[in-house]
């Protein structure tokens, strides 16, 4: 590269590291925040509902209705109550102390001895829609094992379907959501530390009215460029090494695919917010409007946009469209590809190579504002 000094590239590093040793917020942001955002997210996030409060109705006891209750109530997706009537399962509902009822009427033991349909009245609570079909699925299932077991038992039939589906989940096999949410959480993390790490750095300079005193030296705007990011940079690697550390032996995510392609792929998208971040501090001379841009421009949208939370494919086009230009987008799918599938090219590559020119794409236009406050 032109235009660089290494003697006064290594002395604006060094001051750059001084000052992150001053300023006991940049190693926050870059090493505690990670560990923290992982242990919260990690423990107190999970897109799978677990005791789950039911209401569980038996109008008859016999020892097939209590079977049936037994494996409602040894479920670990249930926290069943038992109650004697419908109208008191409705109030329950009514008060929000369940979400669910299910209903085993009095002549179900005599209807499945019959041989002919013995209904289960299944009500849920669908306020919140996505949940009551969790809900929903996990009472199907329970009452499917449940009749598949007392089949064996007794010898004959519940249920003969003429078509048996026998479904496998591949990849993650148990269906964790913990699994699929710390690989996406390290794109947010790196995100967060990317942009915000820099977005302040430009800003703090003409705030600190000490980049007249950087104007003044014989200092280009490339070696600036490159002060700000290399330091910035080294940091990032090292909270996405706490990241990846936490995830695999802490919460036991597998790591299926290379550590080197996850970190060189992490270095190109670390670059890419770190560019990002150096742009809007470039753009904005006041520290509290390049925190917030960078909040608004970049953490919301890998928030939102990048397929971690909510899958993309069932939004409407138009926001589909805006997630491509989003380059959390493609980090989520190589995290997620690289620790539950393995090196899986077909999708590692495509999503590399976009990743690769956003990045480029974003130095560059850091580069080009960073140009336009500084003397050429």
């Amino acid at each position: 590269m032109t235009g660089i000094s290494y003697i006064r590239l290594r002395g604006f590093i060094r001051k750059e590291m001084l000052q992150i040793k001053r300023d006991p917020s940049s190693l926050l942001l870059g090493l505690v925040m990670p560990v923290l955002l992982l242990l919260i997210f990690g423990y107190g996030v999970s897109l799978e509902p677990t005791n789950v409060p039911i209401a569980l109705v038996v109008d008859e006891q016999t020892p097939v209705t209590q079977e049936l209750k037994a494996r409602f109530q040894l479920s670990r997706y249930f926290s069943p109550v038992t109650v004697r009537s419908m109208a008191e399962a409705v109030q329950r509902m009514q008060a929000d102390e369940v979400d669910g009822i299910v209903h085993v009427r009095s002549n179900f033991s005599s209807l499945l001895e019959s041989g002919v349909e013995a209904p289960i009245q299944l009500i849920l609570n669908g306020i919140d829609a996505n949940r009551a079909r969790i809900v929903e699925g996990y009472v199907r299932n329970t009452v499917g094992l449940w009749a598949q077991h007392a089949a064996n038992q007794s010898g004959r039939s519940y249920n003969s379907p003429p078509i048996i589906l026998e479904s496998r989940i591949w990849f993650n096999a148990a269906a964790n959501s913990t699994y699929s949410l710390i690989p996406g959480l390290l794109t947010l993390i790196m995100t967060l530390i990317g942009t915000q790490l820099t977005a302040l750095v430009i800003a703090r300079e003409w705030e600190r009215g000490t980049m007249e005193a950087l104007l003044s030296t014989p200092i280009s705007a490339n070696e600036i460029l490159l002060g700000k990011l290399l330091p910035y940079y080294a940091l990032g690697m090292i909270g996405m090494g706490f990241s990846i550390t936490l995830g695999v032996f802490l919460f036991h995510v597998p790591l299926r695919g290379s550590l080197f392609v996850l970190i060189c792929l992490g270095s190109v998208f670390l670059l890419a917010s770190l560019g990002f971040g150096l742009f809007i501090s470039s753009a904005a001379r006041i520290q509290f409007v390049s925190a917030m841009g960078s909040v608004l421009s970049a953490f919301l949208p890998a928030f939102f946009l990048s397929g971690l939370m909510f899958d993309l494919k069932s939004t409407p086009v138009i926001v589909q469209y805006i997630s491509t230009i989003i380059p959390a987008k493609y980090f989520v799918t190589i995290t997620q590809t690289l620790f539950l599938a393995g090196n899986v090219w077909s999708v590692l590559l495509p999503a590399s190579f976009v990743l690769v020119i956003m990045s480029i794409v974003l130095l560059v236009a850091a580069r080009k504002k960073l140009g336009r406050r500084l003397p050429q």
